[in-house]
């Protein structure tokens, strides 16, 4: 790394990065968001997998699918990619949803955006649907777990 902000010109102005000249590689990224639901509506969603609204863990799934092949139109800097593969998978927990997504693309920039903002439209699915019934809802943390390929290599949280 070079310690320097890929999207800020040498005078300060934002950019796109030219990717033009770099060579396609696979790339694979994966995320995750935590959804603390509290025991009510998770004691809900064990019993019956829904909510007034429908089926809360397939409509995220789906939202998160939907939200990172669009990815380019709401970060403002990320490329539009030819997306292989979007996973959204979740798991209910005690009274959390763990939610973890999965990307996968042939080009010439990364998909670590689309992952996280797979999660994060998961995330915030969760929250509707569920919004109703309580609105303590919390989503605890999205991060980017791993990332694959790229001139910068492999990179897995907590290993820098």
């Amino acid at each position: 790394m070079s310690g320097k902000l890929s999207h800020i010109s040498e005078s300060g102005e934002a950019q796109m990065v030219d990717v033009g000249n770099k060579p396609p590689t696979v790339r694979t990224a994966r995320a995750k968001a935590t959804v603390n639901l509290g025991p009510k509506i998770a004691g809900l969603l064990r019993k019956t997998g829904a909510v007034s609204k429908g089926n809360v863990v397939e409509t995220a799934r789906i939202a998160g699918i939907m939200a990172a092949k669009r990815t380019h139109e709401m970060i403002p800097m990320c490329h539009p990619l030819s997306i292989d593969q979007i996973k959204v998978e979740m798991e209910l927990k005690d009274n959390t949803i763990h939610i973890e997504t999965f990307t996968k693309c042939t080009g010439s920039t990364g998909i670590e955006m689309e992952a996280m903002t797979a999660a994060s439209v998961a995330a915030l699915t969760v929250y509707d649907m569920c919004k109703s019934a309580d609105k303590g809802i919390t989503i605890e943390s999205i991060q980017l777990v791993e990332k694959t390929g790229g001139k910068s290599g492999d990179w897995k949280a907590g290993n820098g």
